[in-house]
């Protein structure tokens, strides 16, 4: 049995979402998360500077022992996981297979609609995965800039945050979709919302659930799980400030988070 911590990282509380369906399936794991709040939002950001970012705090991980990384970030998935699989020794999963897989699984009319950060869309990681699956679906992938920061305000499922929903999947309803991928691990919160805007008739496609189990499949395959039966221990870090990372984790993860370590950027980049 090999007790060190799984890692997983994120521009910054979005990741909880996948670190939750983690904790539900692999209870007996202990996890290191690494919220990278002082360079948040990721999303607009070139994807060179991105696939940069997940490249330190990749080594860094590394560094700190983990034994597997969990990339709980679409964008930095999208950037960089090719390259992080190459120049890491501990094994690294992402989050955008599952979900690719999910959504061409799911649907019915070949139409599938991606909503992400402008990162995600410009990688073009989902278009490439899904017409890898099927080649005859038709792939409607659309940048949403506005939702981080409105999901992570004061008022996630306020009136402004149902418009900018409605404005985005306007173009998505109009091309006919059965099928939307929610590509940024943000979106889960406002789950509601989307469903309450594109009906019953469209399903999302958040794949945390199929995320957790690849993990705990790679762990099992390499032998490297923890003993079954104990209760493992998540562990936080945040470039940024730690008692705001603290408070809107709580809202992401739904359980109180007792203490969060500050690690500098500085720390990061030397780690590379």
């Amino acid at each position: 049995m090999d007790s060190r911590p799984v890692g997983v990282f994120d521009s910054g509380v979005g990741g909880l979402t996948v670190l939750h369906e983690c904790l539900v399936t692999m209870p007996h794991e202990d996890f290191l998360y690494l919220g990278d709040h002082a360079r948040l939002p990721y999303g607009p950001r070139p994807l060179e500077e991105i696939r940069r970012f997940a490249r330190e705090i990749g080594a860094y991980l590394e560094a700190q022992d983990v034994k597997l990384i969990l990339v709980a970030c679409n964008a930095a998935t999208s950037a960089a996981l090719p390259r992080l699989q190459e120049e890491l020794a501990a094994p690294v999963v992402g989050v955008i297979t599952p979900e690719a897989h999910a959504a061409v699984q799911t649907t019915r009319n070949r139409r599938v609609g991606l909503l992400a950060t402008q990162a995600t869309v410009d990688a073009g990681r989902y278009a490439e995965l899904v017409h890898q699956l099927d080649a005859g679906i038709s792939f409607h992938p659309l940048a949403c800039p506005r939702l981080v920061p409105l999901i992570e305000g004061d008022d996630p499922y306020g009136e402004e945050t149902e418009l900018a929903v409605r404005e985005y999947a306007a173009p998505l309803q109009q091309a006919g979709v059965d099928t939307v991928i929610l590509g940024c691990t943000h979106y889960p919160l406002i789950r509601p919302v989307f469903q309450r805007v594109f009906g019953r008739d469209v399903t999302l496609v958040f794949s945390a659930e199929e995320t957790a189990r690849e993990v705990a499949e790679t762990l099992g395959r390499k032998g490297i799980e923890n003993e079954a039966g104990r209760v493992g221990r998540p562990r936080f870090l945040t470039t940024g400030d730690p008692e705001a990372f603290r408070e809107m984790g709580r809202r992401f993860l739904q359980f109180p988070i007792a203490e969060v370590e500050r690690v500098s950027v500085a720390t990061l980049e030397a780690a590379a």
